[in-house]
């Protein structure tokens, strides 16, 4: 059965690929717990329903991460300071990337990451700016099945449209 989002795309297939193919180039040179903050903070800040619960059940289910905990304040939740660095950045990013200067970058350099792993996170938020914006304008909602998260999780994650009933 297609997820809600495939159907949105249901008019330009060649689109969807399109973004499955950068998503994947993204993905495939960023350490896959890094994209997944990345993308959770991008798709919090984005208020996207969809994004933030799909993403956050891949760190729950595949990491282990107390994603409620990461929601609320992911300062006391336990994560690092590149884990941080990296979703405040993600943050800026959605917030408005033409404000990001050195000062924003240089904690993140101290931190260890290359000018490459920067670029990653700018990329990983930039690519969740299209599809989330373009799957709430399109109207989707959230699978029904991401209903089967734990209510206090789902309860974080919903920051926009509700999850469709099944």
């Amino acid at each position: 059965m297609p997820r809600n989002f495939e159907r949105a795309f249901a008019d330009r297939p060649d689109v969807l690929a399109a973004w499955v193919q950068l998503n994947t180039a993204i993905k495939a040179n960023m350490d896959r717990r890094r994209y997944e903050l990345a993308t959770l903070a991008s798709a919090r800040r984005l208020r996207s329903s969809y994004c933030s619960l799909m993403h956050g059940r891949v760190l729950l289910e595949e990491y282990g991460e107390p994603v409620r905990e990461i929601a609320l304040d992911r300062r006391s939740a336990g994560l690092d300071e590149v884990d941080v660095a990296v979703m405040d950045l993600a943050e800026k990013v959605v917030d408005d990337a033409s404000t990001i200067d050195d000062r924003d970058l240089e904690p993140l350099r101290r931190l260890g990451l290359s000018e490459a792993d920067i670029t990653d996170v700018v990329l990983a938020a930039a690519a969740r700016c299209f599809f989330a914006k373009t799957i709430d304008a399109l109207g989707v909602l959230p699978d029904a099945s991401l209903s089967e998260l734990d209510a206090g999780v789902r309860e974080v994650l919903v920051v926009g449209r509700p999850i469709a009933r099944a």
